[in-house]
């Protein structure tokens, strides 16, 4: 398959479920600060979810650069993690009314960790099916550093289920925000910046 119209196709689920996303969010109740500011959880929930779909688009948008053709192993995991992704409204506003809730917590955790293991799988997909890609290479995917998000979502896990309720909600967010500075890093390094 092409990569401009998987791409295409792509763009435009990430954009629904972005919409979705934040037609989700609830008006405040009266037009006060205190309001608004009640809706605190709902606005970082959208932010890590935000954030999550952001970088999925945004790594694959410069995979996409270097490859002209997509193989049908690699269509399947992004079909699975687009329906994992799909599922991020749902699981980001419940969660975000139910900060102190296992299961919430638990499952937005989950759906966080399947959609970087998925997007993991996908690239590396990409890269066994173009095995003489000299761009790709320059890329190097395969590091070490992109376990660092697993591990940090782990500990949410852990802080979870022993001290603090909130800590897959708070992991959430410094995994994503690590995943990101990963990313860009490793692209710097690639270009030779």
């Amino acid at each position: 398959m092409e990569t401009t119209r998987f791409e295409t196709f792509f763009d435009a689920i990430i954009a629904i479920i972005i919409t979705v996303l934040v037609l989700k969010i609830p008006q405040p109740t009266s037009a006060t600060p205190e309001a608004l500011l009640q809706l605190n959880p709902i606005f970082i929930s959208y932010l890590i979810s935000f954030l999550i779909l952001y970088n999925i688009w945004y790594a694959n948008h410069n995979l996409f650069q270097h490859i002209d053709t997509i193989d049908n192993h690699s269509v399947w995991i992004f079909g699975a993690m687009t329906f994992a992704i799909s599922l991020l409204p749902y699981f980001t506003i419940w969660v975000a009314n139910n900060i102190y809730s296992i299961p919430a917590e638990t499952m937005f955790g989950l759906l966080f960790i399947v959609t970087h293991i998925l997007n993991t799988l996908a690239t590396r997909a990409i890269y066994r099916s173009n095995p003489y890609n000299e761009q790709l290479k320059k890329l190097n995917f395969n590091s070490y550093y992109m376990n660092a998000p697993t591990i940090v979502l782990i500990l949410g896990f852990i802080l979870t289920y022993t001290i603090y309720i909130p800590g897959i909600y708070v992991c959430c967010l410094l995994s994503v925000v690590l995943w990101i500075i990963i990313g860009r890093l490793l692209r710097r390094r690639s270009n030779g910046n």
